[in-house]
């Protein structure tokens, strides 16, 4: 049985770099009954995430840069480790992750595999993030990375059993990251 929303009110409160709205809805319960919600939905636009991994060498591709929303949240440095992604804009997920790899690690990856589309943060945030994983070598590597015009990304390569370690000791805590070295880890492709 499918829920019955009726939207009250649709406004929006931001439109600084992404938009960000306050709705107010109410929703018919499956036993009849009527809840009025009001909520503030960010939206973000979708974005795509791709892990690199090299079977010989049995390491990853990851980088480093700052990000606020982590500062503003206790992380003193502010800096995180986490998989190469970026926001869709106009492009298709493939398109925009292969845009995003050469950028922020320096490697123009040959074949990609979608694996999965997830919900981040749907209490809140309406993006849809495209999780991807490619095989790299030396041979692609086509520039040293490091991003684009505002950002500062360091390109860390490291052994995929390291990777996993640092999820553990915490050094490691981005979400999308933790689930791509999570689904490698499954996938038997680094045995």
């Amino acid at each position: 049985m499918s829920l019955k929303i009726d939207l009250i009110k649709d406004k929006v409160l931001s439109e600084n770099y992404f938009v960000l709205r306050n709705v107010t809805y109410d929703l018919t319960r499956s036993n009849g009954e009527v809840i009025r919600h009001k909520r503030e939905v960010y939206d973000r636009g979708n974005g795509a995430t791709i892990l690199l991994y090299n079977r010989e060498k049995k390491s990853v591709v990851l980088i480093r840069q700052f990000r606020v929303a982590t500062w503003v949240n206790g992380n003193l440095e502010g800096r995180l480790i986490e998989t190469c992604a970026g926001l869709l804009d106009d492009d298709e997920p493939e398109v925009c992750i292969r845009k995003e790899a050469v950028e922020e690690t320096g490697f123009a990856v040959g074949d990609v595999r979608k694996v999965f589309e997830l919900y981040m943060s749907p209490g809140g945030v309406t993006e849809i993030v495209h999780f991807f994983i490619a095989e790299y070598s030396e041979t692609q590597r086509t520039s040293a990375g490091g991003g684009v015009e505002d950002e500062d990304i360091e390109v860390l390569e490291l052994p995929f059993a390291q990777a996993l370690t640092m999820i553990q000791t915490g050094e490691i805590r981005d979400g999308k990251t933790v689930i791509l070295l999570q689904y490698l880890q499954g996938s038997g492709l680094m045995a």
